[in-house]
């Protein structure tokens, strides 16, 4: 049997970070959060995958290395 991953819309991903709303949409921009799905007409976002941001962002899990090399370009852009 196929496992679904868990869906949130906007405001219950930024409740499960206990975050606000605003915080919550300038981590996603920011590209520290995952980008949402779109299911149907609305934005949605996978629990394993905040889960597994949240993991890195912790230092729980290391950072995946196309994640450093980008950093490392856009650091050296600024």
């Amino acid at each position: 049997m196929t496992r679904w991953p868990a869906l949130m819309k906007r405001k219950t991903a930024a409740e499960y970070l206990d975050t606000s709303e605003a915080a919550f949409e300038r981590e996603v921009s920011a590209g520290r959060l995952p980008a949402p799905i779109m299911l149907g007409k609305r934005e949605h976002w996978c629990k394993d995958a905040l889960d597994a941001a949240i993991a890195i962002l912790s230092g729980d899990t290391p950072e995946p290395s196309y994640r450093n090399k980008l950093r490392e370009r856009y650091e050296k852009a600024a």
